[in-house]
């Protein structure tokens, strides 16, 4: 059977675009080692951008929410997005690429850039699929090479500011399934055109995890990983 490579799937004929080989990632925890919205709020606190104690504290309280999967995600974004829409797009975007060269860069691993080198080389499209905000994931994305980013997108108003709300459905939980359907069905195809495999650390993701052709649990947290074993699922420790 043809597995075809990203250029050539959208001209060949439909029986052939069925091999489509996607690669999915979730991002924190899974490509990288920390949580990327988490660490640009503490960012944000070194800059002297907002109140330490009281950012800490709902900081940290959203995190934990995260992990126990009772995030509301859009309070989490209004919350998030405050001090960037305090300050404006040229302080952001110039706080961010500070933000990539101190923290996120020193956490991207050869390890994590060897597994999506791989895909790449064997032809796979790449998509990175997370439930933290475009913002702060696009140079990330940008940094392990991958165009596609499927991350919660921030709505705006009429002057193209921030209002901290979500623009369509946010990539998290169930939501990921929906932006990926979303995401095929702009190309034509469907959950049974294409091969896939998803790549991620957390339970927030087992809707995806149980759509895709190929799970892999990766740099799992402790109740994953008893589910990948019990379903024989495949677990990577990246990290």
């Amino acid at each position: 059977m043809t597995v075809l490579k990203n250029a050539d799937w959208a001209s060949a004929p439909a029986g052939a675009q069925a091999r489509l080989k996607l690669a999915l990632f979730d991002l924190d925890h899974t490509l990288i080692p920390m949580d990327s919205d988490f660490e640009w709020g503490e960012f944000t606190i070194a800059l002297g951008w907002c109140d330490a104690t009281e950012f800490k504290r709902r900081n940290a309280e959203f995190f934990a929410q995260y992990r126990a999967g009772t995030l509301d995600i859009h309070d989490y974004v209004r919350f998030a997005t405050q001090a960037i829409r305090q300050q404006g797009a040229i302080n952001s975007g110039s706080a961010h690429a500070r933000f990539m060269s101190e923290i996120i860069g020193k956490g991207i691993k050869s390890q994590a850039l060897e597994l999506v080198a791989g895909h790449r080389a064997a032809g796979d499209t790449l998509v990175i699929v997370t439930a933290s905000n475009e913002f702060v994931t696009r140079p990330i994305a940008d940094a392990f090479g991958v165009s596609e980013l499927i991350a919660v997108e921030l709505a705006r108003d009429a002057q193209g500011e921030l209002t901290g709300e979500i623009s369509g459905t946010p990539s998290a939980r169930e939501g990921k399934v929906i932006r990926m359907e979303q995401w095929l069905a702009r190309r034509s195809l469907a959950w049974c055109d294409v091969h896939t495999t998803f790549y991620t650390d957390s339970m927030n993701d087992l809707a995806l995890l149980e759509k895709v052709t190929e799970p892999v649990a990766t740099n799992p947290e402790p109740h994953l990983r008893a589910l990948a074993k019990e379903r024989g699922w495949r677990i990577l420790d990246l990290f």
